[in-house]
């Protein structure tokens, strides 16, 4: 008998989102690294993509690069967050690329390839707009003459990042900008540019569009794949599966209970001063997954006649009178996930997650 929590990782579904997704890319010119960060570097999960064609994996946490290449993936790596200048060393040895828009940090990745024998390739992150990571539009040609000068580091391309931090969208507007940009690199330092690397999983309905500017050729995509959701309005993409992951709890407890507190209320555990309905008494059930383990918010019974309640650290508490005599102490509830939940799930010690 398995053990509850876990989490069932269907891969043939997640190949067959990839074979979908970069479908559509490849035909528009665009090369696909996909992104395993949401399942920690997850092996099986990152062999799914590479069969379904993705050129090369991304993650945005050394450990799970590491992770990946002790499992024997035989693919390039980049490294999605920008390294910290103390991990150097670290990120020229596991990475075989990393986005940058700090000099220090490059500076540091120079002596370090150098150290190594090595050349280490960067893209260089511009911010346009999203104002997470990246170096301000303004500042970027300044920026591009001082990092040609150290050697063991080949600038490979230029990138943005979109939609994750601020929710701002890709447009035909700032693609443009980016690709007005990389023409003016090239054309100031006599460099070509292989990636105008713009995409993420906000980006395809563009694609689909036609409106993607043909010089942008390189994506990185996690959501599309893993989940099946384009991210600007999180609508399921065509052909492809939204339940490659899915989530399985079990029932502790199931008794009828007052829909209201009884006595004089705070904060909970959480801070958080609940509203609860009075719909008089309803039958409860206690699973055995919580904050701990998942982001509550972000999961969906798969029974659309049980509603979730709220939670703590250790408990999920479901309304579940609509299936009264259905179910008992002891059966396994299911779940959908969405990319928040599935990233809490995945990096919790306590759910368990099998491959299909």
């Amino acid at each position: 008998m398995t053990t509850t929590p876990y989490i069932t990782i269907d891969l043939d579904k997640i190949e067959h989102n990839t074979r979908a997704i970069t479908g559509l890319c490849n035909e528009h010119g665009i090369e696909v690294t996909g992104v395993t960060k949401v399942t920690c570097g997850h092996p099986e999960v990152a062999k799914a993509m590479l069969r379904g064609g993705v050129a090369s994996i991304a993650d945005s946490r050394l450990e799970n690069i590491q992770r990946l290449k002790s499992a024997g993936i035989d693919t390039s790596f980049m490294l999605l967050r920008v390294p910290p200048l103390s991990a150097v060393d670290e990120v020229v040895e596991s990475a075989d690329l990393s986005l940058n828009s700090e000099l220090a940090v490059l500076e540091g990745l120079s002596a370090a390839a150098i150290r190594s024998g090595k050349v280490h390739d960067v893209v260089l992150m511009v911010d346009l707009g999203d104002l997470r990571e990246g170096i301000w539009i303004d500042e970027v040609i300044p920026f591009v003459r001082e990092a040609l000068k150290p050697g063991g580091v080949r600038i490979k391309g230029v990138g943005t990042n979109l939609a994750c931090f601020a929710g701002v969208v890709p447009s035909e507007d700032n693609m443009n900008q980016l690709v007005k940009l990389a023409n003016e690199i090239e054309h100031s330092f006599a460099i070509t540019l292989e990636w105008i690397s713009a995409i993420n999983s906000s980006g395809l309905e563009m694609i689909a569009s036609g409106r993607m500017p043909r010089r942008i050729n390189h994506a990185r995509i996690g959501e599309a794949i893993l989940l099946g959701r384009e991210t600007i309005h999180r609508k399921p993409w065509p052909d492809t599966f939204q339940d490659a992951f899915v989530l399985y709890a079990e029932i502790l407890e199931l008794k009828n209970k007052p829909s209201l507190p009884l006595g004089e209320r705070s904060e909970d555990a959480f801070g958080r001063l609940t509203e609860f309905e009075d719909r008089g008494n309803v039958l409860r059930a206690l699973i055995n997954v919580g904050r701990e383990d998942i982001d509550i918010e972000g999961i969906t019974p798969l029974d659309s006649r049980i509603k979730i309640l709220g939670g703590s650290s250790g408990y999920l508490v479901l309304d579940v009178s609509a299936v009264e005599g259905d179910i008992s102490v002891g059966d396994e509830l299911t779940f959908s996930l969405n990319y928040s939940a599935l990233l809490t799930a995945m990096t919790s010690a306590y759910v368990k997650k099998y491959t299909l």
